[in-house]
């Protein structure tokens, strides 16, 4: 009997002992299985709208894009699948995705390829096809910038073309150009280089209709002209200071007295006309480098180069740059809804000489960047213009007015080949081959270099 209860207790022992083994081997795999197992928490996290997107392309891989052009890589995040036997990236369900950056020096977002895009930094390159008019399909060439009617040999600078390095810059449209002026008003204000430029203009526009002249003042240095077809009017309005100004000179420069130059008083040439204008190309510079006396509050400051008189001398940065502050100022308080481009002055490339001391400009080809250099006068010039810009460019902002600078200056200095030279006067060298010739080193050949200005105002205005 003993026997027997001994056996049946072992037995109850050892059952007892086989289900604590099961009940512990349960409650271990329940609680492995809730530790591998996704919580219904995280799964309703939104993580995906900020820093994982969907990949549109069954390609569970990521894609090999050029590092310039690379902005992201796609890096595959793994996501814990409960059912081991399913399929790890079925097509309803791509697999997702995190954008990480990559290369950061390398990528360019597309507001700094908008933002290094220089319209003026560039070079000249060849440009078979020429320009876009001649000197006979084109009435408007005054006789000083005819250079092939007045027998300029050479024709190599016709064929060149202004390239930006970091932005395409295409040719002037005339037709786009007229259909998006269409009843509104340009006028180009300052001296002689104003008028080559608005000639320039007219000429290129003219492939599309010819502009009627409807006005000029009594010495023919002011013009308007208009499209009828367009409605569009065009103006050049001679104020070579921008500021007040008796002049005593002739059409060749040839003076009998000193400019006299009132510093707190706008030509009203333009002023008169300002609000009425829709689009506006304001310059000056060069006229400031003549002998002048200096006018403000009716009273004689002093001058720039006037050994005759008793008076100071100044100097002509002195009086532009008053000049140009008091011109600015005018300008981004004055209100105007129009779009206004202050342009700076371009340089000249007199050689062995200047204007009245026998200089000439003989090259026949442009030349590269760092070639040539801006002369010290045309360098003061420049930095006066720059540093109020500069000024009036913020007080533009605030005031709500559209001020934008055009500095074709080194764009121009590359194109010592493109000025009339002795061709400013018809066949200068028929009668005299070794005859002495005024040389103009300023003005620009019509077609020439300055035709490449509308195809970045145009860029500027109508495509910008």
């Amino acid at each position: 009997m003993k026997l027997n209860w001994f056996r049946n207790k072992q037995n109850h022992m050892l059952l007892k002992f086989v289900v604590v083994i099961l009940l512990m081997g349960f409650a271990f795999r329940l609680v492995f299985f809730r530790s591998t197992t996704v919580s219904p928490i995280l799964e309703q996290t939104p993580i995906v709208q900020k820093s994982v997107v969907p990949n549109p392309s069954p390609d569970p891989y990521p894609k090999s894009v050029s590092p310039i052009l690379q902005e992201k890589t796609e890096v595959p995040i793994p996501i814990p699948n409960p059912n081991p036997n399913a399929n790890p990236n079925p097509n309803p369900n791509p697999p997702v995705y995190l954008q990480v950056q990559e290369n950061e020096d390398q990528v360019l977002p597309k507001e700094n390829f908008e933002e290094k895009c220089d319209l003026l930094t560039g070079d000249w390159i060849p440009n078979p096809s020429g320009p876009t008019y001649t000197n006979q399909s084109c009435s408007l060439i005054e006789s000083h910038q005819n250079c092939i009617t007045n027998g300029r040999p050479d024709t190599g600078y016709l064929y060149w073309r202004w390239n930006p390095r970091d932005c395409e810059l295409p040719p002037f449209n005339p037709e786009r150009f007229l259909e998006a002026m269409r009843d509104k008003t340009w006028a180009l204000i300052g001296d002689s280089i104003s008028r080559n430029h608005v000639q320039s203009l007219l000429c290129m526009l003219s492939q599309v209709e010819q502009a009627v002249q409807v006005y000029h003042d009594e010495d023919y240095r002011s013009k308007r002209w208009q499209f009828p077809s367009y409605n569009f009017t065009i103006s050049v309005i001679w104020s070579p200071f921008l500021v007040k100004s008796d002049i005593f000179e002739d059409f060749n420069g040839v003076s009998t007295s000193e400019v006299e130059l009132y510093l707190d008083k706008l030509d009203k040439k333009w002023t008169d006309q300002f609000q009425n204008l829709d689009y506006m190309i304001i310059s000056s510079g060069k006229w400031f480098l003549k002998s002048a006396i200096y006018h403000e509050n009716d009273t004689v400051l002093g001058c720039h180069y006037c050994p005759k008189r008793n008076l100071t001398e100044l100097g002509f940065d002195f009086a532009y740059q008053k000049s140009l502050r008091f011109v600015l100022d005018f300008i981004v308080s004055s209100n105007h809804k129009g779009l206004i481009f202050f342009r700076t002055s371009t340089p000249d490339h007199f050689e062995n000489g200047e204007w009245s001391s026998g200089g000439n400009c003989l090259r026949t080809a442009p030349v590269k960047e760092g070639e040539m250099e801006l002369k010290d006068l045309n360098r003061i010039l420049r930095k006066v213009e720059l540093e109020e810009f500069e000024k009036a460019a913020l007080k533009a902002s605030e005031n709500g007015v559209k001020l934008k600078l055009l500095d074709l200056t080194m764009l121009s200095l590359l194109r010592p080949d493109g000025h009339p030279g002795p061709y400013r006067e018809f066949y200068p060298y028929a009668k005299d081959r070794n005859a002495t010739v005024q040389n103009d080193c300023l003005h620009w050949c019509l077609p020439g270099p300055i035709d490449s200005w509308n195809d970045v105002i145009m860029e500027m205005v109508v495509n910008g």
